[in-house]
């Protein structure tokens, strides 16, 4: 797997930085990954990920999408997400409108390369709860994310190699 993840903190504002290098053409990223439908198949199952907009098409600045979503074994919540920006084959935003998170801003970015599709990741986020969402950070809402992006990697980089050898 070739996907390189760091959080850095800033004035309690959060930065998680993901890149990862995929084996497959720059329109079969995008078309991957401008379907909200897909996010469900990239996103850890023990999450209990369930989108419960309508039926979702091809994304569009302006899109707002809801799922449900576990934060704990015992908990689940409903996360709104809007898609506020898209540059076809090149990037696209979504942040959040509601949902477990003070803040969360995440630009998707993808770029040719030689080696295949640079795909890059850049989440802005704060945790509520001040001090408390501090210490809940550095004990496992950082790992927790760092676990999701890590599993999204493994998932991806199976879908595109056994795409390319069908």
């Amino acid at each position: 797997m070739n996907q390189n993840i760091k959080i850095v903190a800033h004035s309690g504002i959060y930065t998680l930085l993901a890149e990862q290098i995929l084996n497959v053409s720059i329109q079969e990223a995008w078309e991957f990954f401008s379907s909200p439908k897909n996010l469900s198949k990239i996103t850890p199952p023990q999450m209990g990920f369930y989108i419960t907009s309508e039926e979702l098409k091809q994304m569009f600045a302006g899109q707002i999408i809801t799922y449900q979503i576990r934060v704990f074994p015992f908990l689940k919540t409903n996360w709104v997400t809007e898609i506020t920006q898209v540059k076809e084959q090149s990037y696209f935003v979504d942040e959040q409108r509601f949902g477990p998170y003070k803040m969360w801003h995440h630009e998707h970015h993808f770029s040719e390369t030689e080696e295949g599709v640079k795909m890059i990741d850049r989440v802005t986020y704060k945790i509520p709860f001040g001090f408390i969402g501090k210490i809940a950070h550095c004990i496992f809402i950082k790992r927790k994310l760092e676990d999701i992006f890590s599993y999204r990697a493994k998932v991806l980089d199976r879908k595109f190699t056994v795409m390319n050898f069908k």
